[in-house]
């Protein structure tokens, strides 16, 4: 095998494939990724257990062939090459890589024993990739950490007609976002679980431009676009649904400015430690925000209007507080609050006046449980 190619242009395609790599592995092939150039492309596949990818570039091709190389010391090689065209060749037992006087011979992994890379599942319909991405972070900062509960790890991905819906939960928040897709077919419904963080990197990897193709099987599901393509394990289990938790029945609402509380809630929160919540405390035409206990203090004071009392005190982790604010891009935030301890749901709004009229039902909304006040 013989191929040339611009070293930015490779070291990207590498970079695309060497996302789904096991950090460790019992079996050494599956750190490789396997080059293949033939016809004027060149084609870099990596996998694991759970994810796969390929991404297809044009490269001048010598000499067709394919070769399996480690994929990371391939990425820090390529990282390293001067800039300009690149000469790549199987040498006997080593994939040579040679650019701008710098030269590097890689050891080959044995093809025969690397698996099959699967094939991409029925396509099912488009979505925006732009919006996707969007869509898939303001989610997954409400999916779960713990490995021991691998479901709530994950999204929650419904297609219905032609909404998709993208949620997520950890127990102590569940973030919701609803987005626009292109069916390829006439009654399309689909309820899976995702790997957040698998969905994460292949959203945020497609760069926000195109039209991404959706695909699934009863295992896997797959993304295509301009060459790129990835295909994800789906988990086992359902994440509990939303519905009945997000009815909030005659709730307190409350309206800031997102920028201001923001900086406020990261400011307040430096003395919040051992998971003390950080209180705010609605009346008056502003709001309070306080934290820490005993020796260290700190609050700060906000405009906001309180609709439905004339005072509420409520408190949240200063963590996932931060978290779902900064999920929102809109100027306005909104809370609607049922009381402390109870569930309060956050959303974004273009301004003040169209979070009072309720004009639309909000594609993106937050809910938090929350704490007890300080004492």
């Amino acid at each position: 095998m013989e191929f040339r190619i611009e070293r930015s242009a490779l070291t990207d395609a590498v970079a695309w494939a060497a996302r789904v790599l096991p950090t460790r592995s019992p079996v050494p092939v599956l750190g490789g990724l396997l080059v293949e150039a033939a016809d004027g492309r060149l084609r870099i596949s990596g996998l694991d257990y759970e994810a796969s990818a390929c991404i297809e570039v044009e490269a001048e091709t010598v000499r067709a062939g394919k070769v399996l190389v480690m994929g990371r010391r391939l990425l820090d090689v390529c990282r390293v090459l001067p800039e300009g065209a690149v000469e790549c060749a199987v040498e006997g037992s080593r994939f040579s890589l040679a650019g701008g006087g710098a030269r590097f011979g890689l050891s080959v992994l044995p093809l025969d024993d690397y698996p099959s890379l699967p094939s991409l599942p029925e396509v099912l319909g488009a979505v925006d990739a732009e919006e996707f991405a969007a869509a898939v972070a303001h989610v997954t900062v409400a999916a779960g950490r713990d490995d021991a509960l691998p479901v709530l790890t994950g999204i929650r991905l419904a297609l219905d007609g032609d909404t998709m819906t993208l949620a997520a939960t950890d127990r102590y928040r569940f973030a919701v976002r609803t987005l626009s897709w292109k069916p390829g077919k006439d009654g399309v419904s689909v309820d899976v679980v995702v790997s957040a963080r698998r969905l994460t990197e292949i959203a945020r990897s497609f760069g926000g431009s195109g039209t991404v193709r959706l695909a699934l099987d009863t295992g896997s599901v797959g993304f295509e676009l301009a060459g790129m393509r990835a295909t994800v394990r789906l988990l086992d289990g359902r994440l509990p649904r939303h519905d009945k938790l997000f009815a909030m029945k005659d709730p307190v609402s409350a309206l800031t400015d997102r920028a201001p509380l923001v900086e406020a809630v990261k400011r307040v929160a430096v003395v919040a430690e051992g998971g003390t919540p950080l209180q705010l405390t609605f009346s008056g035409g502003s709001v309070l925000l306080q934290a820490g206990y005993e020796d260290d203090v700190a609050s700060q004071r906000l405009p906001a209007a309180l609709d439905g009392t004339d005072e509420l005190t409520v408190a949240f982790n200063p963590s996932y507080l931060m978290d779902a604010l900064a999920s929102f891009h809109a100027p306005v935030i909104r809370f609607e609050l049922l009381g402390p301890g109870q569930r309060a749901m956050v959303t974004g709004w273009a301004s003040r006046e169209d979070a009072v009229a309720e004009a639309s039902q909000p594609a993106h909304r937050h809910l938090l449980m929350s704490a007890r006040p300080l004492v």
